[in-house]
């Protein structure tokens, strides 16, 4: 059962990513967000970076479609679909399947994001990455913090991925895909 503060989150997750406000989510909402995100990290689409991270939104897309039972290139989930996919595979689950298919994304995001190039995000990328994705961080405390549960002041792929889902689960308070 989940809790009104994850009704939440996953109604607002569902209005970030439905862009062209039609109150449905298809595959064009997604490669809209995925343009927008390359846009506020100065990346066209056509680029290596861009098009990894066009190719893993577009993946995470098709994970859900799947769940929810609908073509993946004709489809489009309402609401409620999206709510019954985020209870039953990151909320109502270990989020194996989740992490799965969410991984390609966090690291195509790492890449734009990671400028000295290491492979993992500093607290300075970590600012550059919440703001291209559309995360407002003046009310939200320290979010690096929260994140960094290795302690070593850079975020993994790994702690970013459990930090989307524990987004979900309201164990965190950053939303790490910007919705």
């Amino acid at each position: 059962m989940t809790t009104s503060v994850q009704n939440g989150r996953v109604q607002s997750s569902f209005a970030g990513w439905d862009v062209d406000g039609d109150g449905r989510i298809d595959r064009a909402d997604w490669e809209a967000d995925a343009r927008r995100v390359l846009q506020a990290f100065g990346e066209t689409p056509a680029s290596p970076s861009g098009r990894a991270l066009s190719d893993a939104y577009l993946d995470l897309w098709d994970f859900l479609a799947e769940k929810a039972g609908i073509d993946a290139h004709t489809g489009a989930l309402t609401p409620e679909q999206f709510k019954t996919v985020v209870d039953d595979r990151i909320i109502g689950s270990d989020g194996a399947g989740f992490a799965k298919a969410l991984t390609p994304a966090i690291k195509a995001l790492i890449k734009l994001a990671d400028r000295d190039g290491d492979g993992q995000i500093n607290p300075r990328e970590f600012m550059t990455w919440l703001k291209a994705v559309g995360v407002r961080t003046s009310d939200m405390g320290t979010p690096f913090a929260q994140i960094d549960t290795s302690g070593n002041g850079q975020l993994s792929t790994e702690e970013l991925v459990q930090a989307v889902r524990a987004y979900y689960l309201d164990e965190v308070d950053v939303p790490l895909l910007g919705h």
